[in-house]
């Protein structure tokens, strides 16, 4: 690292690319993409994804890192200097960036709380202490609403803080901190053990997860195409958002890292293997993560089963281990060619092993509720555990870093930090503020709340900001002169398909994706699942509509990153008539004539 008034750099390539490839890589990549495969289709939904990634994200990823490189600063400072009326784009960067980490880092603190009790014997959630009172009451159900979130049953009643999250959080906080106390210089030894530890993890899951029983279930399930989900055009939509988020494009930590490159840097070949490392991650996690998942249904189908012949063997006085899992289906044809009155009477459950496989499940419930009920039926089941939860802490601690590079790099390049404040005060200060504004997640309500922030932030806003950073580029600051920069840079011209993409192709399907993901909004009032104990189907949870003070917040929040930017604009529009407006008509002052007068004397011998 160099320091002084020289910016900052790598110590060495390999640090740049795996802080970026830790960035990119996160938890969407574990719980999001496997769930959209589930939901749509399989391996149909790799279609769109990879059209996706070919014409949109790629493209974007490109331009980032090289305009971050050529201009050598954050957010702010690229936009700014290639437009001042651009300004407020950093500024809507850095605040998505901002709201992102609040609650991305209680993600982090969930997890330490997991990983914590991981060393219990048995686990925590394989017992329920209520599962006498309510057969329905699952152990991990119970486990993660009522013993980590302490959940309410809707988002107007707020409940009060968990102090053992509270201490997560803080943990979670404190280790960030520790890890970003000294920017890249620190970033960029950690990210060697948070962007390299989770393949290993995955490879470890990837062996043990073939070996169960139900593995060859979920992958076929996995990769079985379903070529009709492709005339959803919601299958195209969530592909397009999914690219973009996973490589978490506009949020400003991209170009903040490609900002302390050397100038002489080949940031098209960083952009491809980032880009294609980081999709190849998501195909990589779905293999263990479906084969664990088969292995669940395969459990969940064979106690299903079970269930079902303790029901005939009772209704029918048959002795026992007569109705085995193997003849099951030929004794139920008999009986029921026979009795088929009192079969029906038994209300059978379809034990199907599809059936269990279709129950899909992202984000939270993914990690929290599905896998650590399936860890639960897995010979050392603390080792999985813990190795899982350490798995989650390292991508999301990678992530962490990008989020709070993208706050603190335009901040320092625009010396918004006083000089006589440390730079390690200031990010300290910067971890603080963020752990008391976070405290809102704590709550009881604060799962609902961190949904919103997850919906709503990073979605509109992220889509705006991306948009106005590639019409910038390509149409303010000129894709020829765009193409001269990294011909300077990397040696050679960027080829017809990265220009056809930054002018026409990527603009229109960014403008496509945000018209339709509004549209889709507003045709319906947004709902969420709440834990309600009054619900008739407790504990399944029951999807209640937002308030209309919760929805104005959505709207807030998805809104309020966008602000910035026309109003910068419009500030700088105002100094510039201003300004002109003097120019064209100087004051009385005889001093300000004689100024005047001296600076286009100034300029006539420049010119």
């Amino acid at each position: 690292i160099v320091t002084g008034e020289e910016r900052a750099k790598w110590d060495n390539k390999i640090q740049y690319l795996l802080t970026c490839i830790g960035f990119a890589v996160g938890l969407g990549n574990v719980w999001r993409f496997p769930y959209l495969c589930q939901t749509y289709g399989g391996g149909a939904f790799l279609i769109p994804y990879l059209i996706a990634l070919v014409f949109e994200g790629l493209p974007l990823l490109y331009l980032e890192l090289a305009i971050g490189q050529k201009l050598r600063k954050g957010s702010i400072g690229v936009w700014n200097t290639i437009s001042p009326y651009l300004g407020g784009v950093g500024v809507a960067s850095m605040i998505v960036s901002f709201l992102v980490s609040l609650f991305y880092n209680t993600l982090l603190a969930w997890v330490l709380w997991y990983f914590f009790h991981s060393f219990e014997e048995p686990l925590p959630w394989k017992e329920c202490p209520f599962e006498s009172l309510n057969k329905d009451y699952t152990p991990v159900n119970y486990f993660w609403y009522r013993k980590t979130l302490n959940i309410t049953a809707n988002i107007e009643t707020n409940g009060p803080l968990q102090w053992q999250i509270i201490l997560c959080l803080a943990t979670a906080w404190a280790i960030v901190y520790i890890c970003f106390i000294r920017g890249i210089e620190t970033i960029g030894k950690a990210v060697y053990i948070t962007a390299t530890f989770p393949y290993l993890v995955l490879t470890i899951f990837l062996i043990r997860a073939l070996t169960l029983p139900g593995a060859t279930s979920g992958l076929m399930y996995l990769f079985t195409p379903e070529w009709e989900t492709l005339k959803n055009p919601k299958v195209w939509l969530d592909a397009a958002t999914q690219i973009f988020f996973s490589l978490s494009l506009a949020f400003g930590g991209l170009i903040a890292f490609s900002s302390y490159n050397p100038p002489k840097n080949n940031c098209e070949m960083d952009a491809l293997l980032v880009g294609c490392i980081n999709s190849a991650t998501s195909l990589y996690a779905s293999i263990p993560i479906f084969s664990i998942l088969g292995f669940k249904a395969h459990s969940d189908s064979n106690n299903c089963q079970y269930r079902n012949i303790l029901a005939l063997t009772n209704e029918f006085d048959i002795g026992d281990q007569n109705i085995t899992l193997e003849n099951y289906d030929n004794w139920l044809k008999d009986l029921n060619g026979t009795y088929a009155d009192r079969v029906a009477r038994l209300d059978l459950k379809d034990c199907n092993i599809e059936s269990f496989l279709e129950q899909s499940a992202s984000g939270t419930g993914l990690a929290f509720i599905v896998f650590t009920e399936a860890v639960i039926e897995m010979p050392g089941s603390q080792v999985w555990a813990v190795l899982f939860f350490i798995m989650l802490f390292s991508l999301g601690l990678s992530s962490m870093f990008g989020n709070l590079e993208g706050v603190l790099t335009p901040l320092l390049d625009l010396n918004m930090v006083p000089k006589w404040m440390p730079k390690e005060l200031f990010t300290g200060l910067l971890c603080v503020v963020s752990f008391t504004v976070a405290l809102i997640f704590t709550m009881g309500s604060g799962n609902y709340w961190l949904e919103i922030f997850n919906s709503y932030v990073g979605s509109v806003p992220l889509l705006v900001i991306a948009f106005f950073e590639i019409i910038a580029v390509a149409y303010i600051y000129g894709i020829r002169r765009f193409s001269c920069d990294i011909e300077e840079m990397t040696g050679s011209k960027p080829n017809i398909f990265w220009q056809a993409c930054w002018t026409v192709v990527s603009p229109l399907m960014l403008l496509v994706v945000f018209v339709a993901y509004v549209v889709i909004q507003a045709m319906e009032h947004p709902t969420y699942p709440a834990w309600n104990p009054e619900y008739v189907d407790f504990p399944m949870t029951e999807d209640q509509p937002y308030p209309d003070w919760v929805f104005a917040i959505c709207v807030l929040l998805s809104t309020l990153p966008c602000i910035p930017i026309p109003i910068v604009a419009l500030y700088k529009f105002i100094q510039f008539t201003v300004q002109k407006s003097r120019r064209e008509h100087p004051g009385q002052n005889p001093y300000e004539n004689d100024e005047a007068k001296e600076l286009n004397v100034f300029k006539l011998i420049q010119c």
